[in-house]
């Protein structure tokens, strides 16, 4: 049986980040600002949030956002092939 649950990987290029909060705007239950330039996220989402994660992505000025699924199942922690 083929696993079907799936984590949503994201990652953050916090040099890139300019503090424009577009992020935090449209996905505010993984992305927060700490003050008026930090920003705090949570990098495994749920795959149901995958769309407000997309728009999040896109929508960031410097492009600092990367969204990418990754399988929740041994092969995506060990790398095994």
């Amino acid at each position: 049986m083929e696993r079907t649950d799936h984590v949503v990987r994201i990652a953050v290029d916090l040099n890139r980040c300019q503090g424009y909060a577009q992020c935090a705007f449209l996905a505010p239950e993984i992305f927060v600002m700490h003050g008026e330039e930090a920003l705090l996220y949570n990098p495994d989402a749920d795959e149901a949030q995958r769309d407000k994660l997309a728009q999040a992505a896109a929508a960031c000025p410097v492009q600092a956002i990367l969204v990418d699924a990754v399988g929740a199942g041994a092969e995506a922690v060990s790398g095994d092939r």
